[in-house]
């Protein structure tokens, strides 16, 4: 049965379906480290008082909305990197009249240099996405799927030229467990990451999100906000508190 969007919008209604998909062991029971003052946009929760005009943000994940990467470009006049190597996105981009502090990259993000495979993403009912493609996919003969060229952050880093990246975005369907292990890799680390956490995806599960928040822990990251479903959260770097 469908939720209504009525029910949606009340404000219960993500409390208690997030204690339920924790009682009932879909959902890691989270809490955050650390309060700071935040804000939410295009659905993100972060830390304004980290951001300015020379502040750069990875964008990883396009798909159909840049609403939070516009936010940020208009109240703080930084410069937004957004990578998404999907054929909608990238098609859609080259649609919008976007301002020169938005950059777009028709890249992956990944673990390692070189190409990675994502597959068009199938609903329950069988309808194809013509958005969402993930490396979570069926390699069956008749699998949708395109090869992507894929970088580690740091590789990035270094063709963009940057040395330090202030907020690093994740929502990369699956993807973002490889790239969030590879940052031991960078030299500087993202002082805020905010991670869409895939694991209700088959073959993920909640254990290896556990396993990769605490990795970033030891990393020296704290958690500073949690979304209404449980699976966005928000990471700041302990030496930036």
């Amino acid at each position: 049965m469908r939720t209504s969007g009525w029910m949606k919008r009340q404000p219960w209604f993500w409390p208690v379906k997030r204690f339920i998909k924790r009682i009932s062991g879909k959902e890691l029971w989270l809490r955050t480290d650390v309060e700071r003052e935040v804000l939410e946009t295009g659905g993100w929760i972060y830390i304004p008082e980290l951001l300015g005009p020379a502040s750069i943000v990875y964008s990883l994940g396009v798909g159909d909305s840049i609403d939070f990467d516009m936010d940020l470009i208009h109240h703080y006049s930084l410069t937004v990197h957004a990578f998404d190597p999907t054929p909608y996105s990238e098609e859609w981009i080259a649609t919008l009249d976007l301002p020169a502090n938005f950059v777009f990259h028709p890249w992956a993000a990944a673990g390692e240099d070189g190409n990675l495979r994502l597959f068009r993403r199938v609903s329950k009912r069988g309808r194809k996405s013509k958005v969402m493609w993930t490396a979570e996919g069926d390699a069956g003969d008749d699998a949708d799927f395109i090869d992507a060229p894929a970088y580690t952050i740091r590789s990035i880093m270094e063709k963009l030229g940057h040395e330090k990246i202030d907020v690093l975005k994740i929502d990369v369907e699956g993807a973002e467990y490889e790239i969030l292990d590879s940052l031991g890799e960078v030299d500087k680390l993202p002082t805020q990451l905010l991670v869409e956490y895939h694991h209700r995806f088959p073959g993920i599960g909640k254990q290896k999100t556990a396993d990769s928040i605490e990795k970033l822990k030891n990393y020296g990251y704290q958690i500073f906000a949690i979304s209404e479903t449980g699976r966005e959260i928000g990471f700041m770097l302990e030496s930036d508190e």
